[in-house]
């Protein structure tokens, strides 16, 4: 009771004061000058022990060396987004789609020199290109190796890269595996290449996120539990955060994988940057996929005279239709995307129009380049008994 006279007599006094104070002056309503929106938050099997190693991702490690970005003669392509740059992170964020011809290989570098490699390119370059040019940007160490799946045009410089580092550098800190098996020479070197140097290999599902510097990184798929054999459905797909920017890569995941995203993720996919699936290939980047991705600029890498005939024309068109800014390594060569964490520019090797309808009328025509496709998902020859 004591204490309820007190309070009383306290907001009594309270009102008296607040009366007083208004009869000298207006009232201003008080406004947050620093709100400006909050940031979001941040199979054919091989009998391996590492195939089956536990899904969590092990502590990043510090890369310390210098990481430079090559120089072009090209003048640097500012994107139309005007985001502010974040008050989360400093520093730059850069994201290295090395053209490797018809295969894929990503670096990304965090401002604080931590790097992250995406696939190695095709088994035939034996990961000669993509060394050449970690090296030229003065990369020490892989902290991050991801493999999205385990065709040769994925993995085909895995072996030689884990080598290279671990012997002549500052080496691997993990590998990233799907967890489904192939039965190609490739895929042999690359596991006999991570047991010989007794590199960490993690099986990573959709539960799994990883730190790396300031960057989130969400896996998106494969689906957890058991989700088969099939390399494409169950290909590693990430979406990479940095401040107010985001990208998403999902190496060669095609039209049944991307539904599956499409429902579990939805709006949630949305990004800036897409490194477009499968080469651009109509197998991927489907309509309903799109539409929840709903991306500013599209990055496909695959050759120039692809004989898959990669980008598919269907692809090209769905993505002019969207005023989607595309780049394509096939014209391109090699493209080096750098983000604030809110702002982002984009710099080509070589100049060349990023409208979707002017990279369909430059690519060679479909039908010349079907008559000498392979199949569909390229890979090395099998393992021999």
């Amino acid at each position: 009771m004591r204490q309820a006279v007190i309070v009383a007599l306290v907001a009594v006094l309270l009102l008296f004061a607040g009366c007083a104070d208004s009869a000298g002056q207006d009232a201003t309503p008080q406004t947050d000058e620093g709100d400006t929106g909050t940031p979001p938050d941040s199979t054919e099997t091989t009998e391996t022990e590492e195939a089956n190693t536990t899904s969590t991702p092990a502590e990043s490690n510090d890369n310390e060396s210098l990481n430079e970005t090559p120089s072009s003669e090209n003048e640097t392509h500012l994107s139309e987004n005007e985001t502010a740059p974040s008050d989360e992170v400093n520093g730059e964020l850069e994201i290295h789609h090395i053209d490797v011809g018809q295969a894929d290989a990503t670096l990304i570098i965090e401002p604080s020199g931590e790097t992250m490699l995406i696939d190695s390119g095709d088994w035939r370059q034996g990961g000669e290109d993509v060394i050449a040019y970690l090296e030229n940007q003065n990369v020490k160490r892989i902290d991050h190796l991801v493999s999205t799946h385990a065709d040769a045009d994925h993995i085909g410089g895995h072996d030689a890269i884990i080598e290279y580092y671990e012997t002549e550098r500052e080496g691997i800190g993990a590998v990233y595996d799907s967890g489904v098996t192939a039965t190609s020479q490739t895929y042999e070197r690359y596991l006999d290449a991570i047991e010989e140097h007794d590199v960490e290999l993690l099986t990573v599902d959709e539960n799994d996120s990883f730190v790396f510097g300031d960057t989130t990184v969400d896996v998106l798929n494969p689906p957890a539990g058991d989700s088969g054999s099939d390399k494409q459905y169950n290909s590693i797909s990430l979406t990479i955060e940095f401040g107010e920017f985001s990208y998403l890569t999902t190496g060669d995941a095609e039209a049944d994988a991307e539904e599956r995203m499409a429902d579990e993720y939805g709006a949630a996919l949305e990004s800036d940057v897409y490194q477009a699936g499968h080469h651009g290939s109509s197998t991927s980047s489907t309509e309903p996929f799109m539409n929840q991705v709903n991306p500013d600029v599209a990055i496909i890498s695959s050759a120039y005279d692809s004989q898959y005939g990669h980008p598919s024309e269907s692809v090209l068109e769905d993505y002019a239709a969207r005023e989607i800014e595309t780049y394509w390594t096939g014209v391109h060569g090699t493209i080096v995307l750098t983000s604030d964490g809110g702002d982002y520019t984009l710099e080509t090797e070589h100049e060349f129009s990023t409208d979707a309808e002017d990279l369909l009328e430059e690519k060679p025509a479909e039908e010349s380049q079907e008559q000498i496709a392979p199949p569909i998902h390229m890979d090395a020859p099998p393992v021999t008994p």
